[in-house]
């Protein structure tokens, strides 16, 4: 029997704020840490990823501007991180000018698609940690990916955001991926005492039933203290009910591939 092909998801959501590289960062911790193979890539100019994973820029010798513009290999771009299991390939400001220099080239929006291609094995996930608009690398990453995963503020706007991701879904199944499809919404963010997260909750699971988890990720301390120690939550500290939450979501997460690989 073959073995099975990396899984690709992009991580997405065209509003700002919403813990979508606090969830890349977490989630391929929790992921290698229940035995997975992951790598994350930084597709964001401002390189958070990296800089949450303890890649200091002066290190950053191979980024993903090389693989995406100079076709460099995924294997020379990816750096180990502190986390066993767990690669990145960092960014920095040069992806600021992808969109120019990409403008003419063959193939500009499967860059990214056609890089990793070539370690289908290497790795049982690949996570995208997109930048937050609409822009050639959003594409490249929707392009390459099989499922997006959306986390989702519980904050009144978090909607309003959704609705303009859907649309980019679709524009892009139509146009550049007939397979991508939503692997699911995580709500981040999420304040007990706040009967307004409560509500956003309700919501949301009215409106997309199962495709949301059920792990929450909680507005937690911790969280949000970890990466000004170039450390994922779970290394930082491990028992903090953010740490508890991801782990959770990398289950649910390995879950549903499994059903969908039994469905296939």
């Amino acid at each position: 029997m073959s073995a099975p092909k990396t899984r690709v998801l992009a991580v997405s959501n065209q509003k700002g704020g919403v813990g979508k590289t606090t969830t890349a960062i977490n989630l391929g911790t929790a992921l290698a840490a229940i035995g997975e193979r992951v790598l994350i890539v930084d597709m964001d100019p401002q390189g958070n990823a990296s800089t949450g994973l303890g890649v200091p820029r002066e290190t950053r010798r191979v980024t993903i501007y090389d693989v995406v513009v100079d076709g460099r290999a995924v294997v020379e771009a990816a750096v180990p991180t502190a986390v066993p299991g767990l690669s990145i390939i960092p960014a920095d400001a040069d992806m600021s000018g992808v969109e120019i220099e990409l403008s003419q080239a063959d193939r500009r929006s499967y860059r990214l698609r056609d890089a990793l291609q070539a370690c289908q094995t290497e790795y049982d996930y690949v996570l995208i940690d997109c930048p937050p608009s609409l822009n050639l690398l959003t594409l490249n990453a929707m392009a390459a990916a099989d499922a997006v995963l959306v986390p989702l503020q519980c904050e009144f706007f978090a909607l309003e955001g959704l609705t303009q991701l859907m649309r980019t879904v679709d524009m892009v199944r139509q146009s550049l991926n007939p397979r991508l499809e939503i692997q699911g919404l995580v709500l981040t963010m999420y304040d007990r005492r706040n009967s307004l997260s409560s509500q956003v909750a309700n919501d949301v699971r009215a409106h997309f039933g199962d495709k949301v988890y059920e792990a929450v990720i909680p507005r937690n301390v911790r969280v949000s203290e970890a990466p000004s120690f170039g450390k994922p939550v779970l290394i930082y500290d491990l028992k903090s009910s953010g740490s508890q939450a991801y782990l959770k979501l990398a289950r649910e997460v390995v879950a549903r591939e499994k059903q969908r690989r039994l469905a296939a």
